[in-house]
């Protein structure tokens, strides 16, 4: 045990002592500018794939606003604008639909679940999963579970 404390004793001796022989440097900082071989990596700018605006379905459950996926690095996403706005409901879900129109009521068959719903105004992203076809689908609905009525949908155009 003495021996820790005499090593601390004389570690803290060593740190003191330098201590004294201590620059402080008191010109102001600046930003180098870089070196002309320098790269910075930017997000790409998203490449749209297929745009629509929302259209309600069942009248007491008013959607509006535009849906668009687009793509990013590679990755595919479904955008909601700021100006969207949807009905307040237990288990609303973002659908991806095989028609191009929903019904108020839908068939498992015809529709795959995106995400739950983040929230019911404002924009929002869902980063769409690489194994599905997006072939396969031409429109995004919100929908809700528990009472499997659509709220609103958004027909989607290639663009």
């Amino acid at each position: 045990m003495f021996n820790k404390l005499a090593g601390f004793g004389i570690a803290s001796i060593v740190l003191l002592g330098s201590v004294s022989e201590l620059a402080i440097n008191t010109s102001t900082a600046s930003a180098a500018k870089p070196a002309a071989n320098n790269t910075t990596l930017l997000a790409a700018k998203p490449q749209l794939i297929a745009s629509g605006s929302f259209v309600t379905t069942e009248q007491d459950h008013p959607t509006n606003g535009i849906a668009k996926i687009v793509e990013v690095n590679g990755k595919r996403y479904l955008q909601f604008d700021k100006a969207f706005t949807t009905a307040r409901g237990p288990k609303v879900r973002v659908v991806l639909h095989r028609n191009n129109t929903v019904p108020v009521n839908l068939k498992e068959e015809n529709y795959v679940t995106l995400a739950s719903l983040k929230k019911f105004d404002g924009a929002q992203n869902y980063e769409i999963p690489d194994n599905f076809d997006l072939k396969d689908f031409q429109s995004v609905a919100i929908w809700c579970e528990e009472f499997n009525v659509t709220f609103g949908y958004a027909s989607l155009q290639d663009s």
